[in-house]
């Protein structure tokens, strides 16, 4: 299912940083990944790390390797900051291997609501040229549905 123009209209998006805010109109926009869940991965993939010293060789391998993935997200987490970047002008999208920018114009944003394992589950993907990136509630740090609201709002500028 495809969402683009039915957003429901929310007053504010708690999880965002807003930078060079003037008399409530924000000029600039940041998304990352939570501080808080990139820490609690860093501990659970040392503590794994730990537990894997005790084991046999197939659990030491096991237990290894997914400590070894939640580390590289911590890490991947911590050092890709802003996911996502958004002015007056355009946006910029940071991946693990290069960041992506365009004006308005050349950028296509679509929010997908889908079902995984009976939950409802956003994404929110963004068209900068050739590049599809498809970043859902972790990467951002927030609702892609409220990300999409922000990103229309910016994208549209101030109401006179």
């Amino acid at each position: 299912m495809i969402i683009t123009s039915a957003i429901p209209d929310r007053t504010h998006a708690p999880l965002l940083r807003r930078n060079g805010d003037s008399i409530g109109d924000v000029t600039s926009m940041t998304w990352a990944p939570r501080w808080g869940e990139c820490a609690l991965a860093t501990v659970l993939g040392l503590s794994l790390l730990g537990v894997a010293v005790g084991l046999d060789a197939a659990g030491r391998l096991l237990v290894g390797a997914a400590g070894v993935f939640l580390l590289g997200l911590a890490l991947s987490d911590a050092a890709v900051r802003p996911r996502l970047a958004a002015d007056a002008d355009g946006l910029s999208v940071r991946t693990l291997g290069r960041r992506l920018g365009a004006p308005w114009a050349g950028i296509g944003i679509r929010l997908r609501a889908g079902r995984r394992l009976g939950t409802s589950v956003h994404t929110l993907e963004i068209d900068v040229g050739d590049a599809l990136v498809v970043l859902g509630r972790r990467e951002l740090g927030a609702n892609p549905v409220e990300v999409a609201e922000q990103l229309s709002r910016l994208r549209d500028g101030p109401i006179a």
